[in-house]
């Protein structure tokens, strides 16, 4: 089943067409890489998906309700001035559904803890964001998308910039989202990464996007990369994890 669709989608910005008939189905439990070079229409897709750009044409069939859709953008994008905490920013997955501005039961904060243990970065909750590495901050950004309990997920290259042990733990929880059934999107550039995690491929070119099989292009690549093993649903603290 596929609770995402996209029908003969024409896309623009600045009057300048970015895409144009693009059709497809997400399917639901399913990893979709999104690849293509850089102004291809990466971004601009992901924008009308969200329901942040209106199409030219056709349309984007999306039956997940939007608090249940989240988007984990590159790093880059995160204020690391905000005083907040890693506690504080995953327990802010709440506010789709909950609302900003209501306070927090009992069953939100066991939820963060469990997170926060399957992450890795129980003793970090208190810790302000500023103060993370690039891969303390990815683990915690991942913390509010799963308190979120996203249907639809939607990451800017997710393993920019982080050590190998936390690109081995957040591969292993998109897998476990995936199993539970969340239709996940993920734009990728390297081929190891891809090999490892995506069941389909969408590749833009040209103002055009085509579906690929993984093995199909990475035999056109390097050849094909074998998959690494999974690891186990619970991972070791984070608090001393790599500083990339």
């Amino acid at each position: 089943m596929s609770r995402l669709q996209l029908h003969d989608l024409q896309l623009a910005r600045g009057g300048q067409t970015i895409l144009e008939h693009l059709d497809g189905r997400f399917m639901d439990g399913a990893i979709t890489a999104l690849i293509g070079a850089n102004g291809a229409g990466k971004s601009t897709l992901i924008a009308a998906i969200m329901g942040m750009l209106s199409p030219v044409d056709g349309r984007v069939e999306c039956v997940v309700p939007r608090e249940r859709r989240a988007w984990l953008p590159q790093q880059l994008a995160l204020d690391l001035t905000f005083p907040m905490s890693v506690e504080e920013l995953i327990m802010s997955g709440t506010w789709p559904s909950h609302g900003a501005l209501k306070g927090y039961c009992g069953p939100h904060y066991r939820r963060c803890r469990e997170i926060m243990a399957k992450l890795g970065i129980s003793s970090l909750a208190h810790r302000p964001l500023g103060e993370l590495s690039g891969g303390q901050r990815q683990r915690a950004l991942f913390g509010r998308t799963l308190m979120q309990e996203a249907e639809l997920l939607l990451l800017d290259e997710p393993f920019a910039n982080v050590d190998i042990e936390t690109v081995d733990v957040l591969m292993e929880v998109l897998r476990e989202m995936a199993r539970a059934g969340t239709t996940i999107i993920v734009v990728l550039h390297d081929m190891e990464q891809l090999a490892r995690l995506a069941d389909d491929v969408l590749l833009l070119s040209g103002g055009h996007g085509r579906w690929v099989r993984p093995d199909a292009l990475l035999d056109h690549h390097s050849g094909l990369v074998p998959r690494a093993p999974r690891l186990p649903l619970t991972f070791p603290d984070a608090s001393h994890a790599g500083t990339a």
